[in-house]
């Protein structure tokens, strides 16, 4: 392990690619959760982080990853269960189709899927392959990610506390597609108290070109802050069903300080993406750095935090 940790520091290109690095390899389990948020968020956003009185929406992530935890957050960020938990609130035609659902990669039986399939590994953020012709899968690739990806702590990357406990499994779902255009429309709508305050909508993603995102407000007015990406080269428009997506993220969002929450359009139906707690785990820098500020006016953190 010496030896690897010596490579670590020779290659590193600067403090937070080596402390990413340390934290991939499980070297800084030690750290306590506020230990450990105070140094990557110093790294990622250059300043210190102030968890005695959060101003910024990034700061407030972080508070609420050491103070806000609640059972129900795991079934909620497990991507098995959480299609259960989301059908019981706006329905089951919101949900996109399971296929399957497996503890092991040699446990999937490929016969029995389609042609066209999505892999997941249901407890953490990346382990995900796209299968658009089984026929040129390359299993023995797929089978090297998603097993690295089962075996990730996820919780110990960014101290997501409400990962710490989901079981890692591996589940199939349909591949979903948007008539001719191999892209699914993609909105995510930023919850607080309940209520939607803004939405982003991607473009470019799953494509050759870098992902591109743009903001709206709950009006549908444009934004002009970047948080990660781009904006798209042409400004995206207004859905159909937005106010009908809107109408259930805040469903899904009653009775939370802060929550975002992910639909897919296809064909004119909303499907259910995902519910998320720490959009880039609050150290995704929001430029102008005003707006990190304007959004975190928006997330009062919560003065009783009973379990």
């Amino acid at each position: 392990m010496s030896d690897i940790i010596e490579k670590v520091i020779k290659f590193a290109t600067d403090k937070k690619t080596r402390f990413s690095y340390l934290t991939a390899l499980g070297l800084t389990k030690w750290m306590s959760d506020e230990q450990f948020l105070k140094k990557e968020y110093y790294l990622a956003m250059g300043k210190p982080l102030n968890l005695d009185n959060p101003q910024t929406f990034n700061e407030k992530l972080q508070w609420l990853k050491i103070h806000n935890r609640k059972p129900e957050y795991t079934t909620m960020v497990d991507k098995y269960a959480a299609k259960q938990y989301v059908a019981d609130k706006i329905g089951s035609q919101y949900i996109i189709p399971t296929l399957g659902v497996w503890d092991h990669f040699d446990d999937i039986d490929f016969d029995a899927l389609p042609d066209q399939f999505v892999l997941k590994c249901t407890h953490d953020s990346g382990g995900l392959v796209i299968c658009k012709d089984k026929s040129r899968l390359d299993k023995k690739a797929a089978k090297r990610k998603i097993e690295y990806y089962l075996r990730r702590k996820y919780y110990y990357v960014h101290r997501e506390w409400p990962y710490k406990d989901v079981k890692p499994r591996i589940i199939a779902e349909k591949y979903m597609t948007n008539g001719s255009s191999e892209e699914l429309s993609d909105y995510k709508f930023y919850c607080f108290d309940g209520a939607v305050e803004f939405v982003m909508i991607n473009s470019d993603r799953n494509s050759d070109k870098p992902t591109k995102a743009d903001y709206f407000d709950r009006d549908f007015n444009w934004l002009d802050f970047t948080w990660g990406y781009q904006h798209a080269e042409i400004r995206p428009q207004k859905p159909k069903e937005f106010d009908e997506m809107l109408e259930i993220a805040e469903k899904l969002a009653k009775g939370l300080p802060h929550i975002r929450v992910d639909f897919y359009d296809c064909n004119g139906q909303i499907y259910f993406g995902e519910l998320t707690f720490f959009d880039g785990s609050g150290f995704d820098k929001i430029e102008p750095l005003e707006w990190d500020y304007k959004i975190g006016k928006m997330l009062k953190l919560p003065t009783s935090l009973k379990q």
